[in-house]
């Protein structure tokens, strides 16, 4: 079976680079990926997969019978919007829709399912039970098309009793891949403050309540929410990445500040009570200096944890296919995926595929305008994961 899928995913290899540029040159924002989606459900159909096409508006999700069909069923997903950032490469497949990129690598993602389907669906004779391909726009954006998807019952009908996904590193050289069992990324929330205040002039401030003024006190304040009242052995992370006031100068005070973060952590109790503090804190140091603050807490994903087992096997068995030397262990994480939402559901593994290659000068990382991939990749990454899916289908 190994040498089967190593020679589909072989001969297979071309036709997934080119479906990988495809996608890399049209690609769309969260919510926005109706051609995506049909151009998905378009190639599920010329290969006669059994799928359905409309979930969370433009989701696809395709189910590979084998024999025996509902002795087993596990789920792969893999997720296809893209970013707003220009891309930067000059490559025959650069992104044509201005201002968008496939920066985070959902293109290859995309492909590799596609691929994958195409090998399992090849070898749906000789293994038992069924696969179930989730096809799942939004990832980017909150409140993440996996919520959407799940709401909407992509978990039934069959149900999976396990899932797996992976997301492009460029860290690690193409061919290789990368597992972490247990907790692995963090939950991540958004946070908007607006801070009030009596604007004026500059050089009069005891005429007013300087906006400025306050904010710096919040924001000073707000770091000791994780310094000095989190749990060392919790990670967590505050950040502040963008202010702006309404009508400031060199000499003009303000009358609103406006702030944007993100606090992320892998505790559930320690993040409701990081959000309480957070609360009470800023709205205590503006009022107390003349102001006000507004504070809205966006919760968003919740951590991702890969289940131990699973992640185990999924390990052994890449070992298995790719050799020892190129299965990496991985650090945890503190960004935030979507996926969190199927492992808080089910058994989940969410591992990373290696697309780096650095004598190539292919480094850049994720979510920037230069990112790219060595499509050395795209043939370890359907091999790897059709192999999965079939070790996985007949566990006991």
């Amino acid at each position: 079976m190994q040498k089967k899928i190593k020679d589909r995913a072989h001969a297979y290899h071309e036709d997934i680079i080119a479906i990988r540029r495809y996608l890399h040159q049209h690609p769309e924002l969260s919510y926005q990926e109706k051609k995506t989606g049909r151009y998905i459900a378009d190639q599920l159909q010329k290969m006669n997969i059994e799928h359905e096409h409309g979930i969370a508006d433009n989701g696809v999700v395709g189910l590979i019978k084998g024999r025996n069909p509902n002795k087993r069923v596990i789920a792969l997903r893999a997720d296809f919007d893209a970013l707003p950032i220009q891309e930067a490469n000059d490559v025959p497949y650069k992104s044509k829709n201005e201002g968008i990129m496939h920066a985070c690598g959902h293109d290859v993602h995309t492909a590799s399912l596609l691929g994958v389907a195409r090998i399992l669906h090849d070898l749906r004779d000789e293994f038992e039970g069924s696969v179930k391909l989730i096809f799942q726009p939004a990832e980017e954006k909150l409140p993440g098309g996996a919520s959407i998807m799940i709401a909407e019952g992509v978990l039934e009908n069959p149900s999976p009793v396990s899932i797996f996904g992976q997301h492009v590193h460029p860290p690690l050289e193409a061919g290789t891949v990368g597992f972490r069992g247990g907790m692995y990324m963090a939950s991540a929330d958004e946070l908007f403050l607006t801070v009030r205040g009596k604007g004026g002039h500059g050089a009069l401030p005891h005429k007013g309540v300087d906006t400025i003024v306050i904010t710096a006190h919040i924001i000073t304040a707000l770091q000791q929410v994780v310094s000095r009242n989190a749990n060392p052995t919790i990670p967590s992370v505050l950040t502040l990445g963008k202010i702006n006031s309404t009508g400031g100068a060199t000499n003009i005070i303000p009358d609103e500040v406006k702030l944007q973060g993100t606090f992320r952590t892998m505790n559930e109790k320690w993040r409701t009570e990081a959000h309480e503090k957070m609360v009470k804190i800023a709205e205590g140091i503006a009022e107390s200096m003349g102001g006000s603050c507004e504070f809205e807490v966006m919760k968003g994903y919740p951590f991702l944890i890969n289940e131990e087992s699973l992640t185990a096997r999924a390990k052994a068995d890449a070992i298995e296919f790719l050799g020892k030397e190129n299965v990496i262990d991985l650090p945890i994480r503190m960004t935030a995926e979507d996926f969190s939402y199927y492992s808080q559901k089910m058994p989940a593994c969410f591992y990373r595929l290696g697309t780096g290659n650095k004598a190539r000068g292919i480094t850049s990382p994720v979510h920037t305008p230069t990112f790219d991939i060595d499509e050395k990749a795209l043939e370890t990454s359907i091999g790897l994961m059709s192999w999965l899916a079939i070790k996985e289908l007949s566990t006991k």
